[in-house]
């Protein structure tokens, strides 16, 4: 007897994760951390959250804390305007079940 599920489909979550300083993480001299703006597909937010934090680690990043600004669809009923390239990214997350990291604000004291 098979235990089959059926298999829910991966939406891409909008991330903002900060980011302390780790050797080798590429962040300007100076800097002390770092937000990224991240796009990560996911059954659901917790699994897009987990497989966020875990490429960054393996990109020698420190994550520290990361908000969740839920999918398009719940950002734009929040009101949010999603402009053509932010969709173009969450596009590609989607299509290669991936992590992209669409933009780094590193943090100065």
């Amino acid at each position: 007897m098979s235990d089959t599920k059926p298999k829910r489909p991966q939406e891409v979550y909008t991330l903002v994760i900060e980011v302390g300083r780790k050797a080798g993480d590429g962040l300007p001299k100076g800097a002390t951390g770092a937000a990224l703006m991240v796009y990560a597909s996911g059954v659901d937010e917790d699994e897009a959250v987990r497989e966020a934090v875990a490429v960054l680690k393996q990109a020698d990043m420190a994550p520290l804390d990361v908000t969740g600004y839920g999918t398009a669809e719940e950002r734009r009923a929040q009101g949010h305007e999603i402009e053509a390239d932010e969709h173009e990214l969450m596009a590609r997350a989607l299509a290669e079940n991936a992590v992209i990291v669409a933009q780094v604000s590193p943090f100065f004291e």
